[in-house]
């Protein structure tokens, strides 16, 4: 069980370079996995979640507890020309997963429909997750947002 263990922390360590990991082990043999999301490699992400086309140049500004997203949208009728989107977006942690809120949409200054923003919740939370610690057994602790980057601690059980 300890050489599983141990294999099971070095892919940890190689599953993404996109974060810092940190890994230590309890006293009751599970282990403590904190991982460090980069506001570039959060970027990224947020990118690939929203899986929009027309969306060109997201940017995240990491504020104390909450990240907020612009961009440029695309019109579909005229290339040329582009709208301006924003949104806040809150990091929480349910029953153990990541759980991403997407707030305060405006496209131009006009909400965004709903069915959009449910969507992009659940993607963007899955894609963050994956990035952070995605391994059976595992139970996301906490998520921290600062200015440096998005923090989140994993508990790794040894069933």
């Amino acid at each position: 069980m300890k050489r599983f263990l141990f294999l099971f922390a070095l892919l940890l360590v190689a599953f993404t370079n996109a974060c810092e990991r940190n890994i230590t082990r309890s006293e009751d043999g599970s282990l403590r996995v904190e991982t460090s999301i980069t506001a570039q490699a959060l970027q990224e992400a947020i990118q690939a979640a929203i899986a929009d086309p027309l969306i060109k140049e997201i940017n995240v500004s990491l504020q104390p507890g909450y990240i907020l997203v612009s961009g440029q949208r695309e019109r579909l009728n005229d290339s040329s020309k582009t709208d301006t989107l924003s949104f806040r977006l809150n990091l929480g942690v349910n029953d153990g997963q990541l759980t991403a809120v997407v707030s305060q949409t405006a496209l131009d200054g006009k909400p965004l429909d709903q069915a959009r923003i449910d969507h992009w919740n659940e993607t963007i939370a899955d894609r963050l997750q994956k990035m952070g610690q995605n391994r059976a057994n595992t139970t996301l602790q906490s998520v921290t947002i600062t200015p440096e980057g998005v923090q989140m601690t994993w508990q790794v059980s040894r069933k």
